[in-house]
């Protein structure tokens, strides 16, 4: 072998122990990537997520007054009604036979109080007779020429008389208590009578029919009547959501919505806040309520209709994209901020407050300066599903770490050194980019 074949090989060999050695020092463990994005300005939108069923906003039940059996049900659930509309009838002739008695009974005591008015003035003539001849027995017995005996026999005639007319003075007035009862009862069996037929009290549609034709129902009593159906005005819906009680205090009347319908995947619908509970609802009377309970308070809110005008293009007036009962998620926008300074939610972390150990953590994000990681507590404000606003200064267009998550929330300190990683290097554009960091 020739020396200049063998001074390649030594060089060879010498530069493949070098390559070897340089990558034995400069391998170490794995160093995680990080993202970033860019601190600036946003649109903030704080909302409050409920879910709940849809609802007519006015919905009566028609129950039952009295006690029968349906004997005529001309409407069937999805009939559109009108005011006034005949919606049931209950057999009436029990109450029509009722009815009949109650004015028999009114004639008899009109009879009786006549008969009793007739005693009257017999008892009234009785009574002046009587006093006439008092009065001249009184003078007779006063001249001495009419005996003691005569005088008192004359004077109990005269009490006799008294006691007779005030006694048919009371039968007037007991005859004409009499009647004002029957009265009563006469009216109470025309109302019974006039109950036996129910008409729709406001036009809307039939939502509900709970009762047939032939079904008996129990009337008003000590419970409440049986509802036989239920009209709804459909062109009003809206959805009644429950609320916890930790954002309860966020959502005022007027406060607009989203409303995301199960039954609609594609599109959402606006809202209106209408009405909000003042008491939880699993506050019944005045018992104590279980610490481990969830408190929610129920949140009305109204669907407007300029947010399905085309849903009712080409449609009957009848027809409502919505029905009673249908699943709904309503994000209820509480507060909007128009370009505030804000970071990712996810850039946000704790740590120990550095001035004290043992006071709460501090909110706070790591920005990247001058190749290292940089701990910057913070105070923050409102917040939507993505942004948080930043109530402390941060510089605008700054690069926060915004994960990972294990690393973020643990691992990462303050002046740990970053470094972009290569394949965020080649990138020329976007808001957000990859580092490497090794920890000191």
């Amino acid at each position: 072998m020739s020396s200049s074949k063998r001074t390649l090989l030594i060089l060879g060999g010498a530069l493949v122990v070098l390559t070897g050695t340089s990558a034995l020092l400069g391998s170490g463990p794995d160093t995680p990537t990080v993202d970033t994005e860019t601190v600036g300005r946003n649109r903030i939108v704080e909302t409050v997520i409920a879910s709940g069923r849809i609802q007519p906003e006015v919905e009566v039940k028609i129950s039952a007054e009295v006690s029968g059996q349906l004997i005529e049900l001309p409407v069937r659930e999805g009939d559109r009604v009108e005011t006034g509309q005949l919606l049931a009838r209950i057999n009436p002739d029990i109450f029509e036979s009722r009815l009949s008695q109650a004015k028999a009974a009114l004639d008899n005591a009109r009879s009786n109080r006549a008969t009793a008015a007739a005693r009257l003035a017999q008892s009234e003539a009785a009574h002046s007779a009587a006093d006439l001849a008092f009065r001249r027995n009184r003078g007779l017995y006063d001249q001495g020429v009419l005996s003691a005996a005569d005088f008192e026999q004359a004077e109990v005639s005269f009490q006799s008389a008294e006691a007779d007319l005030e006694a048919a003075q009371q039968g007037v007035e007991s005859a004409g208590f009499n009647i004002r009862s029957t009265e009563a009862a006469v009216t109470e069996a025309e109302d019974n009578l006039r109950r036996t037929v129910l008409r729709a009290p406001q036009s809307g549609t039939v939502t509900a029919l709970i009762k047939e034709e032939g079904e008996g129902v129990q009337g008003i009593g000590s419970f409440q009547g049986e509802v036989i159906m239920k009209v709804s005005e459909l062109g009003a819906m809206e959805v009644d959501v429950e609320v916890n009680e930790s954002d309860i205090v966020k959502v005022q009347l007027g406060d607009t919505a989203r409303i995301e319908v199960d039954a609609y995947t594609d599109r959402d619908f606006l809202g209106i806040v209408t009405e909000i509970g003042n008491t939880a609802l699993n506050a019944a009377g005045t018992a104590r309520l279980s610490l481990e309970s969830v408190t929610n308070f129920s949140v009305k809110v109204r669907i407007l209709p300029e947010g399905h005008q085309d849903l009712l293009a080409g449609r009957d007036s009848n027809w409502t994209p919505f029905r009673p009962g249908m699943s709904a998620t309503v994000d209820i926008e509480t507060e909007v901020k128009n370009r505030v300074m804000t970071v990712p939610i996810r850039a946000v972390t704790t740590r120990p407050d550095t001035a004290d150990e043992a006071a709460p953590s501090r909110l706070c994000v790591f920005l990247v300066e001058n190749g290292k990681a940089v701990r910057h507590d913070i105070e923050t404000g409102i917040q939507d599903n993505t942004n948080i606003e930043l109530l402390s200064p941060l510089p605008e267009g700054a690069m926060v770490i915004t994960g990972p998550y294990d690393l973020l929330s643990r691992k990462l300190e303050d002046g740990d050194a970053v470094s972009p990683s290569e394949k965020e290097e080649d990138a020329s554009s976007g808001s957000g980019f990859s580092v490497s960091i090794s920890t000191n």
